[in-house]
Parts: structure tokens; C-alpha cells; sequence
């Protein structure tokens, strides 16, 4: 199976995990033979655990009622509308008007847009060591040229800048559209804004008229312990863009803003952005149905006991920290050798863990929000176990 799988299906690494699935439920991946925890969660989208029953009902019932009918806006369609309205309702008051897309590297690729088009302006400014996805518009603001350059040229007029640098934001200026920046660096290692560098961001973009766009693709959503990373900050972007989790496992992005900018895209010219299946009512019901269990569970809550408890476990002479907020943490480790071992050896025992796109120290730890006490000690106890393995 694996050799057809690397035959037949496009690869992006010569070394794909392979994991034969045949079964997924709650915070387990099966193949025939085992079964595996799993820690990444398909890497920060399933914060309510696999095959959850009520996505799935909701899913179905939707089904039977129809699917996709006409491309987005034009059509009045409830599960859709339910789920923008629901987003208005738990967000900051300038965040009140959403576009819903097929990913979040689309939803990336809107914002870029909408900031040059209600600014009338084309400077960007992304931070180094920032990952916003992997289409021409999102990759140009990522800041890892090695992952880049095979691709050159990309936009132009995008500086970047050092994250938490309080030097670097005088570089945003009147000739600035947009500031774009993880709320928390994900790629680069799960790197947290200190010394309130969003409000210093957030303060600067005011007063240059510039957008602050904040990726929460994958701190959103209960991830980091509150529903939306930028409330650790005191700060509110004037674009939010949203992902991976929104769908409870099924492909969407958001653009959300205010409706005085979002108005912008109606003329000058008509469909500023435009998308057939964005906004599709079935995925839009997973969305709703996700997001009103995260809000009903209070898991935002549990993310942060389980964090406390993953950190309490997790002590051992070669993790050197433990990075990151609520279920989003990433082990750093002495060397990048340990940490690819780790990966693998866990593998072996049925633990699902995975690296960072930057940080090659890091092993991601990001299970579903729901996670149980017991799952939490089985995996550290593997952990701890396998690091004793690797390091004697």
C-alpha cells in the first residue's frame, strides 16, 4: 500500500509518516494492525477529536436538505449565514462582517487584498519566521526564504521585519497597507509576542493608517486557552483571518473585518473577491456545529488545565522548554537529532507526534481540546519513556 501510495499520489517529502488509516474517533488514529494517540490533531484542526458524532449528524441532516446551489454571496444559504452570525456574536465589535473561504491560505490571500484595497496602498510587512501558507500571495509574506526561493519572483513590496523586535516597527510607515503577523509564531517554534509588541504594533498601524492582519489559523478557537489567542494581548487586529479547526476537520477559511471595509469589495470593481465554493453550506454547518461545542464545553478552559498538566509531566534533561499556550506547546529539545527520533520512535509506540516547519529542535504537541486526563498521562508517560531510550 505504501509503495502505491508514494506511485500514485503526489508527494511532498520522501519520507511520508505512512500511516495506513482505516479508523479515526476521538483523540485515536487506527490502521489495521494498531491504534494510535494522537497529539497533532491534524495539526491544529481537530480540536473535538476525530469522527466527532454531532459534526457528523449535523453534517447529514444538512446533506439531506442540499449542498452546494450557487457560488458565495448570491444566495441566501442558513448554515452559512448562521455561522458568520455566530463568529459577529463572540468577536470583538470591528470584527463583524465575514468571508468565508475554502482554506485559510485563501482566506490570507483575501486579506492581502482587502488591506491594499481599503488603503490604496501595496507595501506589506510580514515578520521573519512567519508561515502564512503556500499559495504565490500567502508564501510572498511567509519569512523563510529557503522555502521560497525555488519560487521567486513572488509580490513585491514586502519588508519584513524581526518578531518582538521593538526597533523594527518604526519600518512601518504612511507607505505601509498592512502589518501580517501570527498571533503566535507557529513554524518558527511556537515564539509568543512579549513586552505587549501587539499593542505597540497595533498603536504604530494606527497612527501610519496602516492594517493589522492577524493570523490565528491555528491559535484560534479555544487552542491557546482563551477562543482567540489575540485576547492574551489586549489587542484586536483590524483583519482576522481564521482556519483549519473552523471546520471541525473539513476545509474552510474566514476573512473577517468591519463592514465599512468588507464594502470595499462591492465596486471598483464588482466582486473584489470572489470563490465557487467558499462559504459551502455543508462545511459551513461542521463550522456552526464545531464552534457551538468549543463555546457550550467552555474547551478554551480545559486547553489550559490540560497545558498545566502536560507541563507538569513533561520534565526531563533533554527538554530544554516547553513553548506555547494552552494545547498548542512545542518541546524543544537539545538537538534536532532527538527531536527527529523522538517523532519516530514514538511512532513506533503508537504515539502520534510531529515537527515544525522552522524550529527543528521542536516536537509539536497539539491534541484535541478534549483530550483526557488519562490520554494526557499515557503520552507524557511515552514521552519520558522514549526520551530515556534515546538518550542512554
Amino acid at each position: 500500500m505504501i509503495n502505491n501510495f508514494k506511485k500514485f499520489q503526489a508527494q511532498t517529502t520522501n519520507y511520508p509518516l505512512g500511516i495506513d488509516v482505516v479508523k479515526a474517533e476521538g483523540s485515536y488514529i487506527f490502521d489495521s494492525e494498531k491504534k494510535y494517540l494522537d497529539l497533532v490533531a491534524g495539526v491544529s484542526v481537530q480540536n473535538l477529536g476525530h469522527c466527532n458524532s454531532e459534526i457528523n449528524e449535523s453534517i447529514i441532516n444538512q446533506l439531506k436538505k442540499y449542498s452546494h446551489v450557487m457560488v458565495y454571496g448570491e444566495f441566501i444559504q442558513r448554515p452559512s449565514l448562521n455561522l458568520c452570525e455566530l463568529l459577529n456574536n463572540i468577536l470583538p465589535e470591528n470584527l463583524n462582517s465575514t468571508y468565508l473561504t475554502n482554506s485559510g491560505t485563501e482566506a490570507i490571500e483575501a486579506a492581502l487584498k482587502l488591506a491594499k484595497r481599503a488603503t490604496g496602498r501595496s507595501r506589506i510587512i510580514s515578520a521573519l519566521n512567519s508561515y502564512h501558507g503556500s499559495t504565490h500571495g500567502s508564501m510572498s509574506v511567509s519569512g523563510f526564504e529557503q522555502r521560497k526561493r525555488a519560487y521567486r519572483p513572488l509580490l513585491p513590496n514586502i519588508d519584513f521585519i524581526k518578531f518582538n523586535s521593538e526597533s523594527d516597527i518604526s519600518k512601518i510607515n504612511q507607505s505601509t497597507s498592512c502589518v501580517i503577523l501570527e498571533t503566535i509564531q507557529g513554524g518558527a517554534g511556537f515564539i509568543e509576542p512579549n513586552q505587549n509588541y501587539l499593542k505597540k504594533i497595533s498603536k504604530r498601524c494606527q497612527e501610519m493608517g496602516a492594517l493589522l492582519i492577524l493570523d490565528e489559523l491555528q491559535t484560534g478557537l479555544g487552542r491557546t486557552g482563551k477562543m482567540f489567542a489575540f485576547e492574551h494581548y489586549g489587542v484586536s487586529p483590524d483583519i482576522l483571518v481564521l482556519g483549519k479547526s473552523l471546520g471541525g476537520g473539513f476545509p474552510i477559511g474566514a476573512m473577517i473585518s468591519d463592514l465599512s471595509l468588507m464594502n470595499k469589495l462591492k465596486s471598483k470593481p464588482i466582486l473584489g473577491h470572489i470563490t465557487t465554493f467558499g462559504g459551502h453550506p455543508v462545511i459551513s454547518q461542521a463550522g456552526l456545529t464545531t464552534l457551538k461545542i468549543i463555546l457550550r464545553d467552555k474547551l478554551f478552559e480545559k486547553a489550559k488545565i490540560s497545558e498545566l498538566k502536560f507541563k507538569k509531566r513533561l520534565k526531563h534533561p533533554a527538554i530544554i522548554e516547553i513553548r506555547g499556550r494552552g494545547l498548542m506547546l512545542a518541546l524543544i529539545l537539545k538537538s534536532n537529532e532527538l527531536a527527529k527520533k523522538l517523532v519516530i520512535k514514538c511512532l513506533e509506540k503508537g504515539l502520534i507526534l510531529f515537527w515544525l516547519l522552522y524550529e527543528s529542535r521542536a516536537v509539536r504537541i497539539t491534541p484535541p481540546l478534549n483530550i483526557s486526563v488519562e490520554e494526557i498521562k499515557i503520552s507524557c508517560d511515552l514521552i519520558l519513556e522514549t526520551l530515556d531510550e534515546i538518550c542512554n
